[in-house]
């Protein structure tokens, strides 16, 4: 049994919570992914997986062996990149998360850090704020972007760098088709009484905007919540819906809906947003050429104009 492969695969259905996902995200056959972790099973004396019909989560065991299985792939990643990365053109995986709200930037993020180091393959996924701070301590995740004023950032210990700070709008679809330049501001009362379309409440986006709004005194009752930032966008398409969007998501939206973009007020609100790292992780040298591009003048410049 190839030990680093079937712990491979166990992170891998833990992430994907479904056999046949987990299957074809390691590029193999559902049966050999669930042999291998029944041969994982047998060398480490202890049931792993609880199963039924469908994959039900990890034994109290099962729990144990994947916070290993993270420090470990983790330590095998940063081996092989050591052995085959040179300063100048380091290689291998990135492991980034992101909040669905910065996903743009974490988007042109990626793209740039591939584009100065060819050697670099990052994977980007859509985390919310809990998932990103668990993935960064038990090592899934190399590094994030999202939400550094975070009381549970502070208490995990994670290292931050400073990105932007998040503003705030209503923007509804515009019923001419053609926006003019940016729309009046509006108030955070007087947007919690129109008809929005909101995250769900497990997402701290909404815990943001829901405060704001009960802070200005206005209770927001939703006409349709989701946890996705693309049906959001989507649900504008008919003019019937408003949204509080963050300046982030503004080019992705008005890409999709002409929209009329209302700067919120009383009070103004920015939230800041950056990368973050476990503090006592072994840096790589992929995660090392993220970090210089996180902290690299012009990037920031970039995201000072948007």
């Amino acid at each position: 049994m190839n030990l680093l492969e079937a712990l491979r695969y166990l992170t891998a259905l833990e992430q994907h919570r479904h056999f046949g996902r987990a299957a074809q995200a390691c590029g193999i056959t559902q049966p050999a992914l669930s042999n291998a972790i029944r041969a994982l099973e047998q060398e480490l004396g202890v049931p792993v997986v609880r199963r039924a019909r469908l994959y039900e989560g990890l034994t109290a065991e099962g729990e144990v062996v994947i916070a290993h299985a993270h420090r470990l792939l983790r330590e095998a990643e940063s081996l092989r990149q050591e052995l085959h990365s040179r300063v100048d053109a380091p290689r291998g995986a990135l492991q980034i998360g992101a909040v669905p709200t910065a996903l743009p930037v974490a988007g042109r993020f990626a793209a740039q850090l591939r584009a100065r180091h060819a050697g670099i393959a990052p994977v980007l996924r859509s985390l919310s704020s809990p998932e990103i701070e668990n993935g960064l301590e038990n090592l899934s995740l190399d590094m994030a972007l999202g939400y550094i004023g975070r009381e549970q950032v502070t208490a995990r210990a994670l290292q931050s760098w400073p990105q932007y700070e998040e503003a705030y709008f209503l923007v509804q679809r515009d019923a001419a088709g053609n926006p003019g330049p940016q729309a009046a501001p509006m108030t955070w009362r007087e947007s919690a009484a129109l008809p929005l379309v909101m995250l769900t409440p497990d997402m701290h986006n909404r815990a943001i905007v829901q405060e704001v709004m009960r802070g200005a005194g206005a209770e927001p009752r939703p006409a349709l919540e989701t946890n996705s930032v693309l049906a959001l966008v989507a649900a504008l398409g008919d003019g019937s819906l408003a949204a509080v969007l963050p300046g982030a998501l503004l080019d992705v939206a008005g890409g999709l809906t002409p929209l009329r973009v209302h700067p919120l007020i009383e009070p103004v609100v920015r939230t800041p947003i950056g990368f973050m790292t476990a503090a006592a992780a072994r840096t790589t040298p992929a995660l090392r050429a993220a970090l210089e591009l996180a902290q690299d003048a012009h990037w920031l410049q970039q995201l000072g104009r948007r």
